[in-house]
Protein backbone atom coordinates (compact mmCIF):
# COMPACT_ATOMS: atom_id res chain seq x y z
CA UNK A 1 0.00 0.00 0.00
CA UNK A 2 1.49 3.35 -1.06
CA UNK A 3 2.25 5.82 1.73
CA UNK A 4 -0.29 8.64 1.95
CA UNK A 5 1.08 12.01 0.87
CA UNK A 6 1.02 14.61 3.65
CA UNK A 7 0.55 18.26 2.69
CA UNK A 8 1.20 21.62 4.23
CA UNK A 9 -1.27 24.41 3.49
CA UNK A 10 -1.05 28.19 3.12
CA UNK A 11 -3.69 30.86 2.49
CA UNK A 12 -2.56 34.09 0.79
CA UNK A 13 -4.60 37.30 0.41
CA UNK A 14 -3.94 39.42 -2.66
CA UNK A 15 -5.13 42.81 -3.89
CA UNK A 16 -6.63 43.28 -7.33
CA UNK A 17 -4.03 43.21 -10.08
CA UNK A 18 -1.46 41.01 -8.28
CA UNK A 19 -3.22 37.62 -8.23
CA UNK A 20 -1.42 36.25 -11.28
CA UNK A 21 1.98 37.32 -9.97
CA UNK A 22 1.37 35.67 -6.59
CA UNK A 23 0.20 32.39 -8.17
CA UNK A 24 3.29 32.32 -10.39
CA UNK A 25 5.60 32.97 -7.44
CA UNK A 26 3.98 30.29 -5.27
CA UNK A 27 4.09 27.71 -8.07
CA UNK A 28 7.80 28.34 -8.53
CA UNK A 29 8.22 27.45 -4.85
CA UNK A 30 6.36 24.16 -5.30
CA UNK A 31 2.89 25.23 -4.12
CA UNK A 32 -0.28 24.00 -5.86
CA UNK A 33 -3.36 26.25 -6.10
CA UNK A 34 -6.35 24.32 -4.72
CA UNK A 35 -8.98 27.05 -4.24
CA UNK A 36 -9.57 30.73 -4.97
CA UNK A 37 -12.12 33.03 -3.35
CA UNK A 38 -12.67 36.21 -5.37
CA UNK A 39 -13.71 39.38 -3.53
CA UNK A 40 -14.45 42.88 -4.79
CA UNK A 41 -11.00 44.25 -3.98
CA UNK A 42 -9.13 41.27 -2.54
CA UNK A 43 -8.86 37.57 -3.27
CA UNK A 44 -7.91 34.65 -1.04
CA UNK A 45 -5.77 31.94 -2.60
CA UNK A 46 -5.41 28.52 -0.95
CA UNK A 47 -2.25 26.51 -1.72
CA UNK A 48 -0.80 23.17 -0.69
CA UNK A 49 2.45 21.28 -1.27
CA UNK A 50 3.82 17.93 -0.08
CA UNK A 51 5.62 18.08 3.24
CA UNK A 52 9.34 17.43 3.02
CA UNK A 53 10.79 14.80 5.42
CA UNK A 54 13.12 16.34 7.98
CA UNK A 55 16.67 14.95 7.64
CA UNK A 56 17.19 14.64 11.41
CA UNK A 57 20.08 12.18 11.09
CA UNK A 58 22.00 14.53 8.81
CA UNK A 59 21.27 17.49 11.08
CA UNK A 60 22.49 15.55 14.13
CA UNK A 61 25.67 14.47 12.35
CA UNK A 62 26.40 18.03 11.22
CA UNK A 63 25.90 19.31 14.77
CA UNK A 64 28.33 16.68 16.11
CA UNK A 65 30.97 17.68 13.56
CA UNK A 66 30.50 21.34 14.50
CA UNK A 67 31.05 20.57 18.20
CA UNK A 68 34.25 18.62 17.44
CA UNK A 69 35.58 21.43 15.25
CA UNK A 70 34.81 23.98 17.97
CA UNK A 71 36.76 21.91 20.53
CA UNK A 72 39.75 21.55 18.18
CA UNK A 73 39.83 25.27 17.35
CA UNK A 74 39.49 26.21 21.03
CA UNK A 75 42.38 23.92 22.00
CA UNK A 76 44.59 25.26 19.21
CA UNK A 77 43.86 28.84 20.22
CA UNK A 78 44.72 28.14 23.87
CA UNK A 79 48.02 26.47 22.92
CA UNK A 80 49.10 29.27 20.58
CA UNK A 81 47.93 32.19 22.72
CA UNK A 82 50.91 32.33 25.07
CA UNK A 83 53.49 33.25 22.46
CA UNK A 84 52.12 36.57 21.25
CA UNK A 85 51.88 38.47 24.57
CA UNK A 86 54.77 40.71 23.66
CA UNK A 87 53.28 41.48 20.25
CA UNK A 88 49.98 42.52 21.83
CA UNK A 89 51.75 44.73 24.34
CA UNK A 90 53.58 46.61 21.59
CA UNK A 91 50.43 47.35 19.55
CA UNK A 92 48.98 50.25 21.63
CA UNK A 93 52.24 52.22 21.31
CA UNK A 94 52.33 51.64 17.55
CA UNK A 95 48.72 52.70 17.16
CA UNK A 96 49.23 55.82 19.28
CA UNK A 97 52.09 56.93 17.06
CA UNK A 98 49.91 56.93 13.95
CA UNK A 99 48.43 60.29 12.99
CA UNK A 100 44.83 60.35 11.77
CA UNK A 101 44.56 61.04 8.05
CA UNK A 102 43.01 64.34 7.04
CA UNK A 103 39.48 63.82 5.70
CA UNK A 104 37.19 66.46 4.30
CA UNK A 105 33.88 66.72 6.14
CA UNK A 106 31.00 66.38 3.64
CA UNK A 107 28.68 69.33 3.29
CA UNK A 108 25.03 69.14 4.37
CA UNK A 109 23.95 68.97 0.73
CA UNK A 110 26.32 66.08 0.01
CA UNK A 111 25.18 64.19 3.10
CA UNK A 112 21.50 64.60 2.17
CA UNK A 113 22.16 63.44 -1.40
CA UNK A 114 24.03 60.38 -0.15
CA UNK A 115 21.09 59.37 2.05
CA UNK A 116 18.59 59.13 -0.83
CA UNK A 117 18.91 56.05 -3.05
CA UNK A 118 18.11 56.69 -6.72
CA UNK A 119 18.58 54.71 -9.95
CA UNK A 120 21.33 57.18 -10.85
CA UNK A 121 23.49 56.68 -7.74
CA UNK A 122 22.71 53.03 -6.95
CA UNK A 123 23.12 50.34 -9.67
CA UNK A 124 21.36 47.77 -7.47
CA UNK A 125 18.24 49.95 -7.29
CA UNK A 126 18.41 50.68 -11.03
CA UNK A 127 18.41 46.93 -11.76
CA UNK A 128 15.59 46.33 -9.26
CA UNK A 129 13.30 48.76 -11.12
CA UNK A 130 13.60 46.52 -14.21
CA UNK A 131 13.28 43.15 -12.43
CA UNK A 132 10.21 40.96 -11.91
CA UNK A 133 7.98 41.93 -8.98
CA UNK A 134 8.46 38.45 -7.44
CA UNK A 135 12.22 38.34 -7.97
CA UNK A 136 14.35 37.57 -4.89
CA UNK A 137 16.15 40.87 -5.53
CA UNK A 138 13.14 42.59 -3.94
CA UNK A 139 13.64 40.78 -0.64
CA UNK A 140 17.41 41.32 -0.72
CA UNK A 141 17.00 45.06 -1.31
CA UNK A 142 14.29 45.48 1.36
CA UNK A 143 16.36 43.57 3.92
CA UNK A 144 19.54 45.58 3.36
CA UNK A 145 17.94 49.00 2.98
CA UNK A 146 14.89 48.95 5.28
CA UNK A 147 14.35 52.44 6.69
CA UNK A 148 16.41 54.12 3.94
CA UNK A 149 14.93 56.66 1.55
CA UNK A 150 14.53 55.97 -2.17
CA UNK A 151 13.40 58.20 -5.04
CA UNK A 152 12.19 57.20 -8.50
CA UNK A 153 9.93 58.33 -11.35
CA UNK A 154 6.78 56.22 -11.46
CA UNK A 155 3.01 56.11 -11.76
CA UNK A 156 -0.03 54.76 -9.93
CA UNK A 157 -0.81 51.25 -11.23
CA UNK A 158 -3.95 50.67 -9.19
CA UNK A 159 -5.92 52.48 -6.49
CA UNK A 160 -8.53 50.86 -4.21
CA UNK A 161 -10.36 52.00 -1.04
CA UNK A 162 -8.85 50.69 2.18
CA UNK A 163 -11.45 48.81 4.20
CA UNK A 164 -14.74 50.64 4.62
CA UNK A 165 -13.22 54.11 4.24
CA UNK A 166 -13.85 56.23 1.15
CA UNK A 167 -10.98 58.66 1.87
CA UNK A 168 -8.21 56.14 2.58
CA UNK A 169 -6.65 53.98 -0.08
CA UNK A 170 -4.23 51.20 -0.98
CA UNK A 171 -2.05 52.42 -3.85
CA UNK A 172 -0.06 50.10 -6.10
CA UNK A 173 2.89 51.95 -7.65
CA UNK A 174 5.23 51.04 -10.47
CA UNK A 175 8.35 52.55 -12.05
CA UNK A 176 7.94 54.41 -15.34
CA UNK A 177 4.90 56.05 -16.93
CA UNK A 178 2.67 53.12 -17.97
CA UNK A 179 0.17 53.13 -15.09
CA UNK A 180 -2.03 50.02 -15.15
CA UNK A 181 0.04 48.64 -18.07
CA UNK A 182 3.24 48.51 -16.00
CA UNK A 183 4.85 45.11 -16.53
CA UNK A 184 8.35 45.44 -15.04
CA UNK A 185 9.73 46.39 -11.67
CA UNK A 186 8.58 45.90 -8.08
CA UNK A 187 4.91 46.12 -7.08
CA UNK A 188 5.42 49.02 -4.64
CA UNK A 189 2.50 49.55 -2.26
CA UNK A 190 1.31 52.45 -0.11
CA UNK A 191 -1.18 50.89 2.32
CA UNK A 192 -3.95 52.78 4.15
CA UNK A 193 -3.06 56.32 3.05
CA UNK A 194 -5.08 59.42 2.20
CA UNK A 195 -4.16 62.18 -0.22
CA UNK A 196 -2.58 64.29 2.53
CA UNK A 197 -0.29 61.38 3.48
CA UNK A 198 1.25 61.54 0.00
CA UNK A 199 2.67 65.02 0.76
CA UNK A 200 2.05 66.25 -2.79
CA UNK A 201 4.39 68.92 -4.14
CA UNK A 202 4.77 70.74 -7.44
CA UNK A 203 2.47 72.97 -9.48
CA UNK A 204 -1.33 72.64 -9.50
CA UNK A 205 -1.67 70.12 -6.67
CA UNK A 206 -4.88 68.10 -7.26
CA UNK A 207 -7.54 67.35 -4.64
CA UNK A 208 -7.25 63.63 -5.41
CA UNK A 209 -5.14 61.18 -7.42
CA UNK A 210 -5.99 58.28 -9.71
CA UNK A 211 -4.48 55.29 -11.53
CA UNK A 212 -2.21 56.44 -14.34
CA UNK A 213 -1.06 59.65 -12.61
CA UNK A 214 2.71 60.19 -12.90
CA UNK A 215 4.86 61.33 -9.98
CA UNK A 216 8.36 61.54 -8.58
CA UNK A 217 8.01 59.26 -5.55
CA UNK A 218 10.25 59.73 -2.51
CA UNK A 219 9.58 57.02 0.05
CA UNK A 220 10.98 55.06 2.98
CA UNK A 221 11.78 51.40 2.35
CA UNK A 222 9.52 49.01 4.26
CA UNK A 223 9.15 45.23 4.09
CA UNK A 224 8.78 42.90 1.12
CA UNK A 225 5.98 40.32 1.31
CA UNK A 226 7.33 37.42 -0.74
CA UNK A 227 4.02 35.51 -0.68
CA UNK A 228 2.13 38.44 -2.24
CA UNK A 229 5.08 39.89 -4.22
CA UNK A 230 4.35 43.29 -2.64
CA UNK A 231 7.10 45.77 -1.72
CA UNK A 232 5.77 48.10 0.99
CA UNK A 233 6.86 51.75 1.10
CA UNK A 234 6.00 54.72 3.31
CA UNK A 235 5.51 58.08 1.52
CA UNK A 236 7.94 60.92 2.21
CA UNK A 237 6.97 63.25 -0.65
CA UNK A 238 5.18 62.96 -4.00
CA UNK A 239 6.12 65.44 -6.73
CA UNK A 240 3.79 65.94 -9.70
CA UNK A 241 5.47 65.35 -13.06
Amino acid sequence: MAEEIKYEYKAVRTVRGTTGLVISKMQKDGWELVDQTQGTLRSTLDFRRPKKPQPWLLIGAAAAVFVVLAMVIGTATALSGGGDTKGRADKPAAIASQKPSARRTPTATESAAAEVITPQNNPEFAALLKADSCDEANLDFATRHKGRTIAFDGSIVNMAPHGDYDTRYDLLLGPGDKGSNTSAGPAFKYEDVNVLDLKLTGGKIPATVAAGDEFRFVAEVGEFNAAQCLFFLHPVSTEIR
